[in-house]
Order: structure tokens, then C-alpha cells, then sequence
């Protein structure tokens, strides 16, 4: 499988971001992500919770953290830490509560190893992450403007 097989791009308000996706890591939420990307699920989707020194978190689709696609994920927790750059799906209290949220890291943020499907890294962009407009709720949020796969022509 080619290297760009797995290499999601999300052009957003700030710049593009590069994220290498491992489904060596989780093999089930990478091809959900995927399938997601592939249906234009995730353009135009804001960055709704953005805390300084911790992560910028998106993917759902009222903008609130309330949504998802309606397909939960069974948890696929790994050894991977929680670094800076580091993809990992956002959840509710139950651990197979992941569906198309998610969040990068600012920072270290290894308390939440374990507990958490980390799914990918950050590559190209983090200069872009670290942009993105911060607050709980943000005001006028940054969003992903397009999220595409790298092996799919435009």
C-alpha cells in the first residue's frame, strides 16, 4: 500500500495540515475516517473546542461537540502517546463511544494515554494547528474547508 494510502490532508482556514494515519494503530477507525473523508463528511466542519497547551478538537457536524456521523467505533486503545501532533478520536464517558470527532495535540498531553484511540500523526501543518482560534466555545471557529485523502485525485 503506498505511503499516500494513508495520508489524510485537511486544507483548512489557517493552512493545510498533513496527517499520517496508522491502521497499524487502529485499523477501525482509520477506515471509518476514511470512508468519512471520502464522503465530503468532514468540509466545512468548524473546530468547536480549542484549549491552549491541550488540543484543537472537530468533526461534528452542529459545530457543538454534540454531533456525530451516527456510526459509534468500538475503542481501539493503544500504546501510542499522546504528544504533540498526535490524531486520537474524541469520546463520550463510554469507551466505544467514538464516531467522527476527533482532536490534534498541542502538547503532551500523556494523561489521556490509554484511554483515548490515538489514530494518526500530525507530518506537515502543525504551524497551521497551532493557529486555529482557540475557546470553549470558539467564536467564529476555524473549520476544515476541505479533507482529502492524498492517493485521490482532486
Amino acid at each position: 500500500m503506498s505511503v499516500t494510502e494513508n495520508t489524510l490532508i485537511l486544507e483548512t482556514t489557517q493552512g493545510p495540515v498533513t496527517i499520517e494515519m496508522r491502521p497499524d494503530l487502529a485499523p477501525g477507525h482509520v477506515a471509518r475516517i476514511k470512508e468519512l473523508v471520502r464522503e465530503g463528511f468532514y468540509d466545512g466542519i468548524v473546530f468547536h473546542r480549542v484549549i491552549d497547551g491541550f488540543m484543537a478538537q472537530t468533526g461534528c457536524p452542529q459545530g457543538t461537540g454534540t454531533g456525530g456521523s451516527g456510526k459509534k467505533l468500538k475503542a481501539e486503545f493503544n500504546k501510542e502517546p499522546h504528544v504533540r501532533g498526535t490524531t486520537s478520536m474524541a469520546r463520550a464517558a463510554s469507551p466505544d463511544s467514538g464516531d467522527s470527532q476527533f482532536f490534534i495535540c498541542f502538547d503532551d498531553a500523556r494523561f489521556l494515554d490509554n484511554q483515548y484511540t490515538v489514530w494518526g500523526k500530525v507530518t506537515e501543518g502543525m504551524e497551521n494547528v497551532d493557529k486555529i482560534k482557540r475557546g470553549e466555545p470558539v467564536q467564529n471557529p476555524d473549520k476544515i474547508v476541505k479533507a482529502r485523502m492524498a492517493a485521490d485525485k482532486e
